[in-house]
């Protein structure tokens, strides 16, 4: 693992994501609270003994970048050699921004080569999972590989449109790929799944390197690893799908691509449950984040009229539920939850105060939110559209970060 460097691509827009994404880029959004959903893969990089990290960034990185200067630079030592580094596009070989994953890769070789790494593992920043990827590596290495890509079983439906599916023989040697499929070939055995690639690609660097350069003088490529790269080697190198062993330790394996609002919304009312499918609390894989020095959460008053309590939730360091009642729900670092308010069925992102007598539901309400005493959201959807508010094929709503409700007459407005 000494030998062997990380890039995490980070620079997706989410655009599916808005509006938690208008400020934000993907692997910065929140998620479960405490965390941003970039720290999934950082972590799985520091429980593996990966110590060599680039993140690279692109679309809206200022909160990525300030989350990992903050939160993750302590955990390694320059003066061993080790590093998270975030790099914005350098465009050293190119002028444009990143054309597919293989050009971020490709784009960024220079500063690849000079760490001189025997392997290259390729991630994604936007990806829920616990994964070893010491034990990739040993596989990759066990196989004598050329190239090996992380893989995991979903559902034909699932991975119609969303995945890219590999065929492999009984070695598991990849065969064939479909990028994206309408109706996916399934498993030989299975006719119900398929296996979906997670994202996650390993190889040799030197052998990587060379596939980038080629692939970056074909004017008809992509430059995509799944849709480009990969098809390429399949016939004349050894190409191995690794299935995907979960460090989450249940009976289904956990791997949640949170690109859609509503797909958010239900990975972190799962945390909420009395047997959640992810275990935030497993220390044998502790999931680290950035941690400010804030006090406790406080409940306030108990009266027979008047009492703070929370039911079913996560309730994050510096936050007050001050006379208000939150059901089954997520509230953020720094929240203000005041008297006679009601939370059911919620996430609260950092820094949102809700006024007395309010009520919400089935929402998602973004960072440094004010909603008035008095107010609903997630009751009337024709009058939480009316004011901007987003709202899903599910039926969550969800408030931009920054926004306000004018005091006055009760409409929203945007503070961008």
């Amino acid at each position: 693992m000494e030998r062997t460097l990380a890039v995490i691509l980070a620079g997706g827009k989410g655009a599916r994501l808005e509006p938690l994404t208008r400020d934000r880029a993907k692997p910065a959004v929140p998620f479960g609270g405490t965390y941003r959903i970039v720290d999934f893969t950082l972590s799985n990089c520091l429980n593996s003994g990966l110590r060599k990290i680039f993140v690279l960034t692109q679309y809206k990185a200022m909160s990525l970048d300030r989350h990992i200067n903050l939160g993750w630079k302590r955990y390694f030592c320059r003066e061993h050699g080790e590093f998270v580094d975030v790099v914005p596009p350098q465009q050293r070989v190119d002028e444009h921004w990143y054309q597919g994953t293989a050009d971020a890769v490709y784009q960024n070789i220079y500063s690849l080569e000079r760490e001189h790494p025997d392997y290259l593992i390729i991630l994604a920043g936007d990806h829920i999972y616990k994964m070893n990827y010491q034990l990739l590596l040993q596989y990759h290495l066990e196989k004598r590989a050329d190239f090996t890509v992380g893989v995991l079983p979903v559902t034909c439906r699932e991975a119609s449109r969303q995945f890219g599916v590999l065929e492999v023989d009984e070695e598991y040697r990849i065969r064939g790929f479909q990028e994206k499929p309408v109706e996916p070939r399934p498993l030989p055995d299975d006719p119900e799944h398929c296996l979906g690639s997670m994202g996650i690609y390993l190889s040799t660097a030197r052998f990587l390197f060379e596939l980038l350069c080629r692939d970056a003088t074909r004017s008809a490529s992509r430059h995509d690893f799944g849709g480009d790269i990969l098809p390429a080697i399949l016939g004349d190198h050894r190409v191995f799908a690794y299935p995907f062993l979960d460090e989450n330790r249940k009976h289904v394996a956990y791997w949640r691509d949170v690109g859609t609002l509503d797909a958010f919304f239900e990975a972190n009312m799962d945390l909420i449950s009395v047997d959640p499918q992810l275990n935030m609390y497993d220390q044998d894989w502790p999931l680290r984040t950035y941690l400010p020095n804030i006090p406790p959460p406080k409940f306030v008053f108990s009266e027979p009229h008047r009492c703070g309590y929370a039911l079913d939730s996560l309730v994050c360091s510096g936050s007050i539920i001050s006379g208000g009642q939150v059901e089954r729900s997520i509230i953020s670092p720094e929240c203000r939850i005041n008297s006679f308010s009601r939370i059911q069925d919620s996430i609260l992102f950092e820094g949102v105060v809700v006024g007395r007598h309010a009520k919400i539901r089935r929402a998602i309400i973004d960072k440094d939110v004010v909603v008035p005493p008095g107010e609903e959201v997630g009751f009337d959807p024709e009058r939480d559209e009316a004011r901007g508010f987003v709202r899903t094929d599910k039926g969550v709503t969800v408030i931009a970060k920054g926004s306000h409700f004018s005091p006055v007459a009760g409409e929203y407005c945007s503070l961008s």
